[in-house]
């Protein structure tokens, strides 16, 4: 891999930074343009001296006029990244807080009802396959969408699996199209293990390892716009009402997650002790995502809510939902 240039005063503490996150695992390779941005960025303000101070990140974060607040939110996630690498050495940065773009839209999750799942699978089962553009259809879609609510899979993660990522003999899917560029292991629930062997056999007899395992054709695999509009006709037609903000599939994630939070509080595990289990199968980067579970689940079910309270109120807080998580 090729070695970046970097001009600025923190030329050497760039460079450390993208090898540490390398050696950590993730390819870093969007996250270095940026950073070779913030280098442009700190040549421009002739910096002297290594600290970067409340005002030179304001400057920084402060809204382009050609860009959107998606893409105002990226670098200042980065600078913030990059400042906490700083803090973290001994070299003074101020850290942007979170919130400085303009308020998003709230998006509260959606938990599926058990009701509304038996709903949405029943119509599910009863998909029927075109034979010139979707000849799979009514075999794929029963187990992709009981996969992507069983495993909190993201969609992508899951339209984009090929045939050599399933493991059907030791139950698991190696996830390699992460977001994040972590890849993972997330077991498969046994029932599904036979449904995948069975849909293996009756639409990749002839297959090589390197084809999606959920295709519309072969060598093409579902478009999100795909997935989208058939989910959109399951809702639809289980007459589960949708509206502007959802539900989304997405929201089978939330849904696995909770249910999960709500199954350890049954059996009365320490849930603290468990979330770096949920934070590796879902892929998380930080704890703060894994741990806005907690608070979702603490929200959706008092009893659970009262019982946490003791041990880790400052958790039990209004939750906030990441949009940039989805897919």
């Amino acid at each position: 891999m090729n070695k970046e240039t970097y001009n600025s005063i923190f030329q050497k503490e760039i460079h450390d930074l993208i090898e540490l996150k390398r050696a950590l695992g993730f390819s870093y390779e969007l996250e270095t343009g940026s950073l070779r941005r913030i280098d442009t960025f700190l040549c421009e303000n002739n910096l002297s001296e290594k600290c970067i101070t409340k005002e030179l990140c304001d400057l920084w974060c402060r809204k382009r006029t050609y860009e959107t607040v998606t893409n105002q939110a990226s670098r200042i996630s980065i600078m913030r990244v990059f400042c906490r690498y700083l803090n973290d050495i001994g070299i003074p940065a101020y850290i942007p807080p979170r919130g400085i773009t303009k308020k998003r839209i709230r998006y509260d999750a959606h938990i599926y009802t058990d009701e509304e799942l038996q709903g949405f699978f029943d119509v599910v089962d009863k998909s029927k396959s075109v034979p010139d553009s979707c000849p799979y259809r009514s075999d794929v879609m029963p187990v992709f969408f009981r996969i992507l609510y069983t495993s909190g899979m993201r969609v992508s993660e899951l339209r984009l699996t090929r045939i050599r990522d399933i493991n059907l003999e030791e139950g698991y899917i190696h996830v390699h199209e992460a977001k994040n560029h972590k890849e993972r292991l997330i077991p498969i629930h046994p029932l599904l293990i036979i449904q995948c062997k069975e849909l293996k056999e009756k639409i990749h007899a002839d297959s090589p390892d390197d084809e999606y395992f959920f295709m519309i054709l072969p060598g093409k695999p579902m478009s999100l716009g795909n997935v989208y509009k058939n989910f959109r006709r399951y809702l639809e037609q289980a007459g589960i009402s949708h509206t502007g903000k959802g539900p989304r599939i997405h929201d089978f994630r939330h849904t696995y997650c909770v249910n999960l939070l709500r199954k350890w509080a049954d059996e009365g595990k320490d849930l603290i002790a468990y979330l770096p289990y949920m934070r590796t199968m879902l892929g998380h980067e930080s704890f703060e995502e894994t741990a806005y579970y907690l608070k979702l689940t603490a929200e959706r079910f008092p009893y659970i809510k009262e019982r946490m309270k003791e041990s880790f109120p400052d958790l039990i807080k209004e939750a906030e939902i990441n949009e940039h998580e989805f897919y």
